[in-house]
């Protein structure tokens, strides 16, 4: 016989319940997704206040949609598009926000620069920023800096340098030769005769200096005795002459005693000037009885010649007579 099968009861308000849960779950969902949306837009500053910066640059290489403008090493703005302008070059324009803006003016300089390794960054200098601001659509080149492109260029200086460096370590090079010379140098100095054998090149030579240096710190000795004398003679000779039994102190008596002798002697003086004086007038009264005197005496010359003739007269004519001298009175 057939098994007949219950009928299934299905409860209507408990599949609305669940109907009605998911619809909720979905809606949560959604607006979840909404509001992550909506917060990574207000992140990214879609909802802010901007303003556009254009950049004109010889090329976009490396450039792309949302790369940073840092100022400082903070992004000041975000790139929005990039053009090619009718001249051929790009136009990169950028969008700045208007709160972020006020650091950028019009001597303000961009530059794109590129590293070996990564991508290309924009970056803005402000250096005064007392200058006025840059306005809404402002257009500005940029200086682009590519370090990959100086590779070619540091490659051949680091080759001329490799080869500069060969040059001057090769065995007639002027380094290699100096280098010898100065390890030459360096052995005479550990030699036994020191820095002399390596000033004067041999051994010999620094010997008879050495040799003269003793002779001559030998004769520094000698003399420092000799001065050690030397001080002792001047200690006499100050005893013997400033003592108090010294040549000076009896200098000073002697010449003491001069003076009283020559006072002495001035005295003695006047009294000869009064004496020349009363000769004076003796001689005065001499004078006139000279002048008699004279008369006298050219009568006495002119009897005495007389005489003269008279005795020549005599030895004329009395030949055989050999006294021939008469005395006179």
């Amino acid at each position: 016989m057939p098994i007949e099968s219950e009928p299934v009861v299905v409860e209507a308000p408990a599949v609305a319940h669940l109907d009605l849960k998911a619809r909720l779950l979905m809606a949560g969902v959604l607006l979840l997704i909404a509001a992550a949306a909506a917060f990574v837009l207000y992140a990214r500053g879609a909802f802010e206040r901007t303003q556009t910066l254009v950049l004109v640059a010889d090329h976009a290489e490396g450039v792309v949609v949302g790369m940073d403008l840092s100022f400082a090493g903070f992004p000041v703005g975000r790139v929005n598009r990039i053009e090619l302008s009718n001249e051929g070059n790009a136009r990169i324009v950028v969008y700045v926000p208007v709160k972020d803006a006020r650091w950028l003016r019009e001597s303000s300089v961009f530059t794109m620069e590129s590293g070996l390794v990564g991508g290309p960054k924009l970056r803005a200098f402000s250096g005064i920023l007392s200058d006025p601001p840059l306005g809404d659509g402002a257009v500005r080149k940029v200086l682009s800096g590519d370090a990959a492109a100086e590779i070619p260029r540091l490659m051949a200086s680091m080759r001329d340098l490799l080869n500069n460096l060969g040059a001057i370590t090769a065995d007639g090079s002027p380094l290699n030769q100096s280098l010898q010379s100065l390890q030459t140098t360096a052995a005479r100095l550990n030699g036994p005769s020191g820095a002399l054998g390596a000033l004067l090149g041999n051994d010999k030579d620094a010997s008879k200096i050495i040799t003269t240096l003793d002779r001559t710190n030998t004769l520094l000795a000698r003399l420092d005795g000799l001065v050690l004398k030397t001080d002792g003679l001047v200690g006499k000779a100050d005893t013997l002459v400033f003592g108090e039994r010294g040549l000076l102190r009896d200098g000073q008596a002697s010449v003491q005693q001069l003076n009283a002798l020559l006072a002495d002697a001035r005295m003695s003086l006047k009294k000869v000037d009064a004496v020349l004086v009363e000769a004076q007038g003796i001689a005065s009264n001499t004078r006139a009885a000279t002048a008699d005197l004279g008369t006298l005496r050219a009568e006495v010359e002119s009897s005495l010649r007389k005489v003269e003739h008279l005795v020549n007269e005599v030895n004329r004519r009395w030949p055989f007579a050999r006294d021939t001298e008469i005395k006179l009175p």
